[in-house]
């Protein structure tokens, strides 16, 4: 009978260890739950807070319905912040849109990405705190102020999207081009989600009353999961490629010559450019009233020269319609000082600043005697003057006479864009390499003689430079500025490049994030066999779990089929309370040792 006696206190105590030990694994992460359900729901006692019963939806109907809104404001935020990122490499044509549109120069593109990014950090966070607390088994509720703003992040990246996309849909082709470079990155990005989002799908399916339930949520995770590990298989990039295959890094023209390191268009600019190793000078022609053909990219001066304080009543004339003598007199430096054009400049030095200050409209024949002198390509656009303008019907004549008689440059050294009367340029200069700025048959370029396709970075095609490459055709991209965007040029096989950023350029060895396809194949066969792996584990641990919970509720012990104890079960309103398990009195002894327990915790 005391053996009998002994053994039942043993057991009683021995399963009032359980219960100990298994109610501080409850309460024990109490305080992240707390916080959790405080920055989400703003609930932050836990009273508020409600669980989810086994094989019960996660929240309420109308949390239903608004937890897509919040995954949806989620991709859009993160689609324009991806799009609006990779267009860093346009940003000052995006600056220079809006002060042609509002008069006064501002970086408008990084106020755009700044505002992007923090509200992606938002809608991330809500959408993380979400997962967590699916992930322990409690009820979402969003809290109003965090709906309002999730409504705003939706309808300002939805509305971002669409004023870019019209305004300015070949972004859209930057997008496509960047997926050549970063496509096996976010494919690890990916799948790296959808490892973590395995323990909230897994902590649900299982938990599941009907088989149905258990489909609707495991089967579109492992089709998308699925779609994730297939999708390299039609991937494209010209950066995975043999060992010894890669030609030659693509040559350096200086867009108005290193605009980040001085003012465009000047003598100063014109320099850093050769001082940092660029190959070529590309420029902006226009003539003036007298004919002196003069480097201006603008229709106006307002924007590079200080015409509002010399003319402020001719700010908005044409360039061509002043003299050379005005022209002259106007300064091209200070406005650079005082906009800053690029987010990227960096801070000069005081001697720079100094030059910079003293700068003046560049003469195109002067241009020509310094690329010259220093062996330099030249490439320009060349603008004709408006009605009106004497030199209107003659200004390819004028600047022919410029090139081939004032400047004295070596016309080898000459790319010649100008379509307009281009066989009696080639009867005159028979030397220039005749060049053209859209794309043709290889038939059509050779019986016009051009040598070099000037094409905008968009329509980059590694197969269209091959095949024209094959006929000697080289081909020249403009204008390209971030490292990733020279990095895909140089692997399709670019000749050339028109660039603002020459001192940034010319420091990279090899282009970033080259790879032989065997390198690529082991990045990702290592993926998708340590994600398998990875799931497996986790929706192997959940369903032990659930197990060795339903298995301690048969015995008799204090659990409940959802992992919770019924000393502070579940109410039907969703609140933990307090409640005795029927079988407290025999298995501990009466309530003196439960509570003598209790007390001892």
């Amino acid at each position: 009978m005391e053996a009998t006696s002994t053994s039942l206190k043993r057991l009683r105590f021995g399963k009032l260890k359980v219960v100990r030990r298994r109610l501080l694994q409850r309460y024990e992460h109490q305080p992240f739950i707390s916080c959790l359900a405080g920055f989400y729901s703003c609930r932050w006692k836990r009273y508020q807070r409600r669980r989810t019963e086994p094989g019960k939806c996660c929240c309420k109907m109308r949390e239903c319905v608004f937890f897509p809104l919040l995954v949806g404001a989620f991709c859009f935020s993160l689609v324009f912040l991806y799009m609006w990122g990779e267009a860093k490499n346009d940003y000052n044509n995006f600056d220079w849109y809006n002060y042609g549109n509002l008069g006064f120069w501002f970086l408008w593109s990084l106020v755009l990405l700044i505002v992007a990014a923090i509200l992606f950090m938002y809608i991330t966070l809500l959408l993380v705190l979400a997962m967590c607390l699916l992930s322990e088994g409690q009820q979402l509720y969003l809290h109003w102020s965090h709906k309002i703003g999730t409504f705003l992040v939706l309808g300002f990246s939805i509305t971002a999207l669409f004023i870019l996309s019209v305004l300015w849909g070949d972004q859209w082709k930057t997008v496509r081009l960047s997926f050549q470079i970063t496509a096996p990155y976010l494919h690890i990005g990916a799948i790296t989600i959808m490892v973590l989002l395995s323990w909230p799908v897994a902590l649900h399916a299982i938990r599941a009353d009907k088989k149905v339930v258990q489909v609707i949520i495991v089967g579109p995770y492992l089709a998308i999961l699925l779609f994730l590990f297939l999708i390299p298989l039609g991937m494209y990039s010209p950066c995975i490629r043999e060992m010894g295959t890669l030609g030659p890094k693509p040559a350096l023209i200086g867009h108005r010559g290193a605009p980040m390191l001085a003012p465009e268009n000047t003598e100063m600019s014109f320099q850093k450019t050769i001082e940092h190793g660029g190959h070529g000078l590309e420029t902006d022609v226009t003539i003036s009233y007298d004919g002196v053909p003069f480097l201006m990219h603008d229709s106006t001066l307002r924007r590079t020269t200080n015409i509002k304080e010399v003319y402020p009543n001719d700010t908005a004339q044409n360039a061509a319609l002043f003299s050379w003598d005005t022209l002259e007199e106007l300064n091209a430096g200070t406005w650079f000082l005082k906009d800053k054009p690029f987010s990227c400049m960096g801070s000069l030095s005081r001697a720079d600043q100094n030059q910079a200050m003293n700068q003046s409209i560049y003469k195109l024949s002067n241009f020509l005697r310094l690329a010259d002198s220093q062996n330099k390509l030249v490439i320009f656009d060349l603008y004709r003057p408006p009605e009106k303008h004497p030199y209107r019907n003659s200004w390819i004549n004028r600047t022919l006479e410029v090139i081939l008689s004032e400047s004295g440059i070596r016309p080898h050294l000459v790319l010649w864009l100008e379509n307009d009367m281009r066989s009696f340029v080639q009867s005159v200069a028979p030397g220039f390499q005749q060049t053209t700025g859209s794309k043709a048959p290889v038939e059509d370029l050779l019986m016009d003689n051009i040598v070099k396709l000037n094409l905008a970075y968009t329509e980059m095609s590694s197969e269209d430079i091959r095949k024209y490459a094959e006929a000697n055709i080289t081909t020249n991209l403009y204008v390209v500025n971030e490292p990733w965007l020279f990095s895909l040029a140089w692997c399709s096989g670019a000749h050339s490049v028109t660039t603002n950023a020459v001192h940034t350029l010319k420091n990279l060895s090899q282009p970033l994030f080259l790879m032989t396809p065997q390198q690529y194949n082991i990045m990702w066969i290592l993926t998708d066999l340590t994600s398998v792996l990875l799931i497996a584990l986790i929706f192997a641990l959940h369903w032990w779990r659930e197990r060795s919970f339903s298995c301690c509720a048969h015995d008799g012990g204090p659990m409940l089929e959802s992992g919770t104890y019924n000393k502070f079960r579940t109410g039907e309103e969703g609140e933990e309370s307090w409640e005795p398990h029927p079988a407290q009195g025999h298995l501990c002894g009466g309530t003196g040792v439960l509570m003598d327990g209790w007390m001892g915790w």
